[in-house]
């Protein structure tokens, strides 16, 4: 699964990154991960605060909520949301089983 919840509202999320997308969106599953392209290029950790930004705004969470916290020079990223809301994963991905 994608996305696990943790203790005190936190939310683990797996994620496939595809850098120097034409845009950025979410694609659905790639395994176990969900699949986000991002319009940002993968140099100097651009496409790592893009996927962060974009999180937040697709969540409407402030930034400082949203960590990464494994996967700095991979595809495969870690990311944590404190004080996730309970329908995060809908609003990422509407596609996604309840």
């Amino acid at each position: 699964m994608w996305a696990r919840r943790g203790p005190e509202g936190r939310l683990t999320l797996s994620l496939h990154i595809q850098p120097g997308a034409r845009k950025t969106e979410v694609m659905g599953l790639h395994g176990e991960a969900l699949k986000i392209r991002l319009a940002a290029p993968p140099v100097d950790g651009k496409a790592n605060e893009a996927l962060l930004a974009f999180l937040a705004k697709t969540l409407g969470l402030p930034r400082a909520r949203i960590s990464l916290k494994s996967g700095q020079t991979s595809r495969a990223k870690v990311v944590e949301i404190l004080e996730a809301p309970a329908d995060t994963e809908s609003r990422l991905w509407p596609q996604a089983p309840a």
